[in-house]
């Protein structure tokens, strides 16, 4: 690499700027890694609005990073080697030391960075990792299908195996969104009954080609009522920020069902406690997960031919495309590149049928 690397920085609050920077050396226990791709999440969002502007430097966002390893540090043993396809995610790197960690609850750690909010992330040419927070890209993913899944990919692939649900079991999952996108293949792909919760008739046609077995309308029907008169759902993976909209979804639940909360909302959520208890129904959290968990993700989605739907833009354009998935307009991921991308890998075909559909 050249001596210096292109950065797309938070020059204040809610403003990217390109910027040169010296290219780092690595130190111990880090990576230097040459970016290819790098998906732009909502959290990015808060990130970029939310910086501090006395930060010096100012920080580089983004957190679905692929790339190669240029650098290691000399002298440490490591599984990883120059010239290594990897990704790095959300969690930064467990720290191997605290309480979390030492009951292997890597995804848990507090001592860990938040790329692209604690540390730099990959709106950049170039960017430093802790070894201990890579991820391992299969050869089968090109790096603008990867990025994506390195949080909205593993994120719902984990939310699905902690549902409790089994292969059979009726799933709902509420916002058809960068996430629930993604949700909808893997539920579809783990022998769930796939129920898609959205607004809009606009979206109905594609959440049936990514997986969905029934489209619920839940700005003209109460999605609730609707999952009741199926007979409940096991499960309801909620990706949506509207604290309202999910709890309007809990009556909808089966008996010992499950609400998983993926989007990070504002509000508090309102419970009515005694539906809760009569049916022994639960509400859980569940953060991205470890870089093991990612692999097994990234090794599902290429087993089953689960792909995101990616528009790509260069790393110039970061403004812009920030901007875009603030409003909510992509349909369904952006991954920045740093040069042209290479053609894409074989699609799924529910993937290849939604991208078709956008381009008719």
């Amino acid at each position: 690499m050249d001596s210096t690397y292109r950065a797309m920085q938070i020059a204040r609050p809610g403003v990217l700027e390109l910027v040169h920077r010296p290219l780092p050396t690595p130190g111990p226990g880090a990576a230097l890694i040459a970016v290819e791709a790098c998906g732009v999440c909502g959290a990015d969002v808060g990130d970029i609005e939310r910086a501090g502007p006395a930060l010096d430097p100012p920080r580089v966002p983004g957190h679905e990073v692929v790339g190669r390893i240029v650098a290691l540090p000399e002298g440490t043993a490591s599984r990883w080697v120059v010239g290594q396809r990897v990704g790095v995610g959300r969690l930064g790197g467990p720290c191997g030391e605290c309480v979390a960690c030492r009951r292997g609850e890597f995804q848990l750690c507090e001592r860990q960075p938040i790329v692209g909010a604690t540390c730099d992330g990959g709106y950049a040419e170039a960017m430093l990792a802790r070894q201990s927070g890579l991820v391992a890209i299969p050869d089968a993913l090109d790096s603008v299908d990867a990025a994506p899944l390195l949080c909205a990919g593993i994120a719902t692939f984990n939310a699905l195996r902690k549902s409790g649900a089994s292969a059979g079991d009726r799933v709902a999952i509420q916002g058809i969104g960068g996430l629930g996108h993604m949700a909808l293949q893997y539920a579809r792909r783990m022998g769930f009954e796939v129920v898609a919760i959205g607004r809009g008739a606009d979206i109905a046609d594609d959440a049936r080609r990514l997986g969905a077995h029934v489209y619920i309308d839940a700005a003209i029907d109460d999605a609730a009522a609707a999952l009741q008169r199926m007979g409940g759902a096991q499960a309801i993976v909620a990706t949506s920020t509207d604290a309202a909209a999910v709890t309007r979804l809990l009556p909808g639940l089966a008996p010992r069902g499950s609400l998983i909360l993926l989007g990070v909302a504002k509000e508090p959520l309102h419970i009515a406690a005694g539906a809760m208890i009569r049916g022994e129904r639960s509400i859980a959290g569940s953060i991205t997960g470890t870089p093991y968990d990612t692999e097994r993700a990234l090794a599902f989605s290429v087993l089953v031919d689960a792909r995101p739907v990616v528009e790509t833009m260069p790393l110039e354009r970061a403004n812009e495309a920030y901007q875009r998935v603030k409003s909510g307009a992509p349909r369904f991921r952006i991954a920045l590149t740093m040069r042209e991308p290479a053609p894409q890998s074989r699609r799924g075909t529910a993937v290849a049928g939604v991208a078709a559909s956008r381009r008719a």
